[in-house]
């Protein structure tokens, strides 16, 4: 579709360590000879190897080497475990028992980090099973790898989600820093992502996982926290944001709250802006008198005299418009706005591509503003949506849709895993560990992650 207003936000400006600028371009950056905003120590920790074809120690030593250049300490691991050969024909979770039964003899204590090489790049068993023991049952922080061809920009993506979920930052928008992004720098502002991720198609069993996730530290706008929990299958609508349980409330959006609260200097957001991703038009009632609903009631749970404002986005990128600039075989720019002429005429949206696509016709997202007590005046709406894809931890690149959303979705798609390969049969589901949702048959209830991990962004 041709449209010639378009509007053009500001490109974000990134910041590196020790202040330096990260220049973009066409919606792309790297890391050379820039050290990460804030880097992390990579200490107290070990390798697994449940690949027979990889050559560890060579990983290693690359990973000390490229982490000093970007500023972060990776020390020597403590030892490099090696599967035991007789267990590689074995089931999944046994593998990964027997892998665990050796850190513990093996390491003097619990380590804080473990580096797992795995022998498939996608699809592997062992997956679901060992995050589901590293962060349910032992609440340490882990990464997968299955190098194939290892160099510099492997090294680089993967030390970018080491160095996340270990609490360090990649980068920084200048604005955070100022901090000067209108509106949510002047009051404590949370921002909620809420995404719910369903089994494969013809599925029917299982369970639906619902993820939210939560900006922390404000006025940083970069890093969030997960919480996640099981459903009905199929179940778009997210029905565990608010559960009260006597004088508790078990929902998802209370821990959100309390975790920005306490790594907030114990501020109380006065503002909340939620990104809703996956609902068609149909379903906009449902989230604004239920969802919402829910998410004020949780509020109210804490304090009942506390009165958050509420903006409220869904964010839609299965559609079918697409820009092009007339005459020119190239993309839109990245940064392109389209809020009229191919708009609702009275509902306020907008379409962005935040995102360098590829080569054709760019798809953009469509945000749909469907309640804004905030009142943003729509360029400083925009220019939050455009910064909020610049903030990405796992990538050098804009993405196409805002940050929160993305991580909601990782988190529900890697939790999934841990309920993947337990056994699925009303049996199981039926005799405890499981819940209800309304009018439906018992769900099987997801392990929580352990408290070491809770707040860290294990998803990157």
């Amino acid at each position: 579709m041709m449209v010639k207003r378009v509007f053009l936000p500001l490109v974000p400006s990134l910041k590196a360590g020790n202040g330096e600028d990260i220049f973009t371009r066409n919606g792309r950056w790297n890391f050379n000879n820039k050290r990460l905003a804030r880097a992390c120590v990579v200490d107290r920790w070990a390798v697994v190897n449940f690949s027979a074809r990889c050559n560890t120690m060579n990983l290693v030593n690359d990973l000390i080497k490229c982490g000093g250049m970007k500023g972060i300490t990776v020390e020597k691991p403590h030892i490099v475990i090696e599967e035991n050969g007789s267990m590689r024909r074995a089931p999944a979770p046994k593998r990964v028992e027997d892998m665990f039964e050796q850190v513990k003899s093996k390491l003097p204590g619990a380590p804080k980090f473990l580096l797992c090489i795995l022998a498939e790049r996608k699809n592997s068993d062992v997956y679901g099973p060992w995050k589901r023991k590293c962060l349910a049952d032992f609440g340490i922080v882990t990464q997968c790898v299955a190098p194939t061809r290892v160099n510099d920009q492997y090294l680089t993506n993967v030390l970018l989600k080491i160095n996340a979920k270990l609490g360090g930052m990649n980068s920084l928008l200048q604005i955070e820093m100022s901090p000067s992004i209108p509106l949510v720098s002047k009051v404590p502002t949370l921002i909620l992502g809420m995404d719910v991720s369903h089994g494969s198609p013809g599925q029917s069993d299982i369970p639906s996982i619902a993820a939210v996730v939560g900006s922390r530290e404000w006025p940083l706008v970069s890093k969030y926290r997960a919480s996640v929990r099981s459903q009905s299958p199929k179940l778009e609508m997210i029905d565990s944001l608010f559960k009260p349980q006597g004088t508790d409330d078990d929902g998802l959006v209370r821990e959100c709250l309390i975790d920005f609260y306490t790594s907030s200097g114990k501020r109380k957001p006065d503002q909340i802006i939620i990104f809703r991703d996956g609902v068609s038009e149909s379903q906009f009632n449902q989230v604004l008198n239920i969802e919402l609903d829910q998410i004020i009631e949780a509020c109210k749970f804490l304090d009942e005299n506390w009165n958050p404002k509420f903006t409220l986005i869904v964010a839609q990128k299965n559609h079918h418009t697409k820009f092009f600039i007339p005459g020119s075989p190239d993309n839109v720019p990245p940064g392109t706005v389209v809020d009229n002429a191919v708009c609702h005429p009275r509902n306020y949206d907008f379409y962005m591509c935040a995102h360098a696509g590829m080569i054709g016709t760019t798809r953009p997202t469509h945000y749909h503003i469907l309640h804004d007590e905030i009142h943003f005046a729509a360029d400083d709406l925009q220019d939050l949506v455009h910064s909020l894809s610049y903030v990405y931890q796992r990538s050098t690149t804009a993405i196409s849709v805002v940050s929160p959303i993305c991580y909601a979705h990782l988190a529900a798609a890697q939790v999934a895993q841990f309920i993947k390969f337990d056994e699925m049969s009303e049996t199981s589901s039926s005799q405890g560990g499981g819940h209800t949702s309304a009018g439906s048959a018992p769900v099987q209830e997801l392990p929580r992650l352990h408290e070491k991990v809770r707040s860290s962004m294990f998803f990157c």
